[in-house]
Order: structure tokens, then C-alpha cells, then sequence
């Protein structure tokens, strides 16, 4: 019975696993509730940070911000990329790498070069292997996003860009459709295309302002703070997606184990029955020779 003791402890250890996978099942599912409801609390925020920003397009003001400039093609692209701390979470980090490395196999094609910021620990080890220039970063985030441990890494690219040493930057992330739906995303960042703020404004008519104390400081912090916004919720929509993306892969995981060890169950006994069988032959044939 050697091989029935080491069914039994291939099933035992398969149990153990079930556990676990239920377990952070179970934990994802409660983040994903919580993830959930961050996101779309900060959805508002940025709706009308975004709304204001498309009425100060329509203003035609005597001072136009950098941000809203566009920059010599030539000039390197930048790239916020953000992605998971964690493992265990599907295909939600491979689908998001393989579109950033399909955006940077285009820049270079172009004969241009790309600079990242990374936010989340599986990105910044992607770009490191792969050999891309990464000019910052942000790891260890957490389950709340921080705008406070963003605006740092961020601040690189939009600093560059107003110097105009970029030529454009791309917001990559995963967007939150559903709990069984996640999709990869490559935002423009910079240029702010004043085309998609009007439609963010909703409305048909231009604007004018009395700027207090001067238009260039109301836009300069208007403008980061819109930015700003757009990093923070695309960090909250990928944590949102990492939580159901880890919550769906996990019952997968649980389910797997289950119908495991309904097939190790079955070999086990098929084995004992067989044992079993086997010496009952031989005793029937033992008693069979003594009575003959």
C-alpha cells in the first residue's frame, strides 16, 4: 500500500492548498468591495476637475500652460505605467506588459526612445529586465492609493514635459469594467488634448473667467491638479481590477483543487480496491492448494 500512502499525502497536501486559495479568495473579494467603492468615490473629484479644465480650453485665456503646448516629435515619449505589487492576480499584469511592450516596440521603430515611471512592484521588474530607462518609481503602495507617494515619481515626467525635453506622455493602466472584465488602457496623458476637454465640458458655448490672483497661477495649479487626478484614478481603477482579477483567479484555483482531489479520491480507492482484490486471490488460492 506505498502507493495509497502517497495518494493520501498528495490529497492531504491538495486540501491544504483548496485552503489557502479559498482563504484569499474570501480576502479578495472583501478588498474588491472596498477597491470598488474608492474608485468610484474619486470618480466625481476627477469628473469635475476634468469639467472645469475643459471650460478654461474654451476661455481662450492670455496664457496658455505648457501642458496644453505640444512638443517636438523628435523628443523622447514618457510612460506612466502602472501595475500590481502582488502576484496571483490572472492575466491582469501580462495583459497590461504585453500592450506597454507593443507602445515601446513602436516608439523604437519611430527611432525614438521612451522614458517610464513605474508604479507597482511587477512593472518596475518588467522595465528593469527589459532593459528600459525607468527615471522613477513607486512600489509598495498598498491597498489605498496615496496621491502623496504618486505625485513624486509622476512629477519627473510632467517636470520634463513642461521643459519641454518630452514629447508626449501615456497614462498605462488596467480600467475597471466588471468584476469578470478588466481591461489594459494607454492613455494620453500630455499633450492635454483640448479636442477631448470640450467633450468632457459638455457644453457648446465658450467660457471666460476673472482670474484671481492672476490667470497663470490659477491654470498652472488647475492643470497639475487635473493630472494629478487622472494618476490617482487610474491607480484606484487598477486596484479595483487587481482585486477582482486575484478574487476570480483564486475560486478558479479553489474549484481546480476540488476536482483534484475527486480524482486522487478515485485512484486512491480504484488502488485499495485492487489491493484488496489481490489478497483476497491469494487466500482463496492458499486455501484452494491446502484442501487439495
Amino acid at each position: 500500500m506505498a502507493a495509497g500512502k502517497e495518494i493520501r499525502t498528495k490529497i492531504k497536501s491538495v486540501e491544504n492548498t483548496k485552503k489557502i486559495t479559498k482563504a484569499m479568495e474570501m480576502v479578495a473579494a472583501a478588498k474588491m468591495r472596498k477597491a470598488q467603492d474608492r474608485m468610484r468615490t474619486a470618480r466625481p473629484y476627477s469628473d469635475k476637475v476634468a469639467t472645469i479644465a475643459g471650460h478654461l480650453s474654451m476661455a481662450n485665456p492670455e496664457y496658455v500652460h505648457p501642458f496644453m503646448v505640444s512638443n517636438d516629435a523628435s523628443k523622447p515619449v514618457g510612460l506612466v505605467l502602472v501595475t500590481t505589487d502582488k502576484g496571483l492576480c490572472g492575466g491582469l499584469n501580462t495583459n497590461m506588459l504585453r500592450t506597454v511592450t507593443g507602445k515601446l516596440r513602436e516608439i523604437d521603430q519611430a527611432g525614438n526612445k521612451a522614458e517610464v515611471v513605474a508604479i507597482g512592484n511587477k512593472g518596475f521588474g518588467f522595465m528593469n529586465r527589459i532593459g528600459a530607462s525607468v527615471v522613477a518609481h513607486a512600489t509598495q503602495l498598498g491597498d489605498t492609493p496615496h496621491l502623496d507617494k504618486l505625485i513624486g515619481p509622476v512629477k519627473v515626467l510632467l517636470d520634463k514635459y513642461a521643459a519641454g525635453e518630452l514629447s508626449a506622455v501615456y497614462l498605462c493602466f488596467t480600467r475597471f469594467i466588471n468584476t469578470m472584465k478588466q481591461e489594459p488602457v494607454m492613455q494620453q496623458l500630455l499633450p492635454l488634448n483640448a479636442e477631448g476637454l470640450k467633450a468632457k465640458a459638455k457644453a457648446s458655448h465658450a467660457w471666460d473667467y476673472l482670474y484671481e490672483p492672476d490667470a497663470p497661477t490659477v491654470i498652472d495649479e488647475l492643470l497639475v491638479r487635473y493630472t494629478e487626478s487622472l494618476v490617482y484614478q487610474a491607480v484606484a481603477e487598477n486596484m479595483a481590477s487587481e482585486q477582482s482579477a486575484r478574487m476570480v483567479a483564486m475560486k478558479a484555483a479553489t474549484d481546480n483543487a476540488g476536482n483534484l482531489i475527486k480524482e486522487l479520491k478515485l485512484v486512491y480507492n480504484k488502488t485499495r480496491q485492487a489491493a484488496i482484490t489481490k489478497e483476497l486471490s491469494e487466500i482463496v488460492s492458499g486455501a484452494a492448494a491446502i484442501g487439495g
